[in-house]
């Protein structure tokens, strides 16, 4: 957990994408100014110019940066034969990458328009085809398919619908990685691997 992004913290580059994130969840993206960015930093304008010529970049930087691991494992599951075992993998290696990119899922839940009109749109509805491409089987009957489409939709929905129930956010994590998995492993009429 909090790998790659732990990691590079002190970096300047980081320190705006997490100011940018704060700033665009406070005021809403189209509200927020370079300049505000920049003076939250306690930075010029031309430093921060310096790693990024608009918001749109730096929004654009955050998703890939945030996304990577994604892309990472769908690579990864695509070169795995297509069991029930590298799906389960999958699920896991996929909910752990939804808790590091929360801070921009949430962005992109509140500012749908925006998401929209900019290119990331685009890319995270073509790594959704491809997760539930290796997800569910095209041959299997239409319940177990939806069981699969659902596995994917329960974790983004336990991400948002989960955040006002009490409880510690590791425990709802892991209750909905059960969830997911239960219901790819019905879809496959298999038993859950441990």
């Amino acid at each position: 957990m909090g790998g790659s992004r732990q990691r590079r913290r002190g970096d300047t580059r980081q320190r705006i994408q997490d100011v940018a994130v704060e700033l665009f969840a406070e005021q809403g993206y189209e509200k927020t100014s370079l300049r505000e960015i920049a003076e939250r930093l306690d930075v010029t304008k031309a430093a921060l110019y310096y790693h990024f010529k608009t918001k749109e970049d730096i929004l654009i930087s955050l998703f890939q940066d945030l996304t990577r691991p994604m892309d990472d494992m769908i690579e990864w599951a695509k070169g795995e034969p297509q069991t029930l075992a590298t799906k389960q993998e999958l699920l896991r290696r996929y909910s752990e990458a939804l808790t590091e990119a929360a801070p921009l899922f949430r962005f992109m839940q509140e500012n749908q328009a925006t998401v929209r009109e900019l290119s990331v749109g685009e890319t995270f509805k073509d790594r959704m085809l491809a997760m539930m491409d290796i997800i569910k089987e095209p041959d299997a009957p239409l319940t177990d398919q939806v069981r699969c489409v659902s596995a994917l939709f329960t974790m983004h929905a336990g991400m948002f619908a989960l955040k006002d129930i009490e409880g510690d956010p590791e425990d709802k994590r892991k209750a909905v990685l059960e969830v997911a998995i239960d219901l790819v492993t019905q879809a496959h009429g298999g038993t859950r691997e441990p």
